[in-house]
């Protein structure tokens, strides 16, 4: 995220150091994109965090977790997503099978580890590791694998709370295999009725699959919405097999 920014936003962040205290009593908006510093990574603090628009984020300036709230927020709505013609051919081709939430671990350690172009290092600590295994444990973390030749070729994690999915990362080994991994997500989220992906900051990559920036007031007033729409939290289905749904459709 936007680390070279955070040593100075920390003079105007709250501190956040109130134990196992889910978040502090009062909510505050800074007028920066940094809302606090510090606390812990426990289930309680995260799924607080989350219901109000918030999420940690370490950087190489400070040693505890930075808890951020975005303004302007990138977001995909579900129904917008652009699927484009290159990867709609890549779809059909069908040589990959995805599945979710079969590898959670090997997802978020292929996220900390793949080398991204323009990024040096990871945010992905092992304590986040470790907090978001628990999260996936608990049924609110996710991953969506794309396995090709029997192998992890791509995927990505993220949080689901209600109708509100929060993208956390993603990673490819193999050509196209995130996006495999997305559009198979943002399928996923349309048959569950969810409103809204929660992409975090805005990228051309993310923008290209129909993201959009909103303001921090209409996207937490969604969020307040979308999350009260309580589900059980679960593990999801392990399989979405695009090859094998278009072979049975065929036959």
């Amino acid at each position: 995220m936007a680390g070279a920014s955070a040593a100075g936003a920390l003079d105007r962040a709250e501190f956040w150091r109130q134990g196992n205290a889910p978040l502090p009593l009062r909510r505050v908006v800074p007028q920066g994109d940094l809302f606090a510093v510090g606390g812990d990574l426990s289930l309680p603090r995260l799924l607080a965090a989350y219901r109000q628009g918030i999420f940690p984020w370490y950087d190489a300036t400070a040693p505890e977790p930075l808890w951020w709230n975005p303004d302007p927020r990138m977001v995909l709505f579900p129904e917008e997503f652009r699927l484009s013609r290159s990867l709609a051919r890549t779809l059909r081709r069908g040589a990959y099978a995805v599945r979710m939430d079969t590898a959670f671990a090997a997802v978020i350690a292929a996220c900390a580890t793949v080398p991204r172009n323009g990024q040096r290092g990871t945010w992905i600590t092992p304590d986040i590791a470790a907090a978001y295994t628990a999260l996936h444990h608990a049924g609110y973390a996710h991953s969506v694998e794309t396995w090709m030749d029997g192998e992890l070729a791509g995927g990505l994690y993220g949080v689901a709370i209600g109708r509100m999915f929060y993208g956390e990362s993603m990673f490819a080994r193999r050509s196209d295999a995130s996006k495999i991994a997305f559009a198979h997500l943002v399928s996923h989220l349309q048959k569950e009725g969810f409103g809204l992906i929660d992409c975090q900051m805005k990228t051309a990559h993310l923008a290209s699959f129909g993201g959009r920036e909103i303001g921090r007031g209409e996207f937490l007033a969604r969020l307040v919405r979308l999350t009260g729409q309580d589900t059980t939290p679960v593990l999801w289905p392990q399989r979405l097999l695009w090859a094998e749904e278009q072979g049975q459709a065929a036959g």
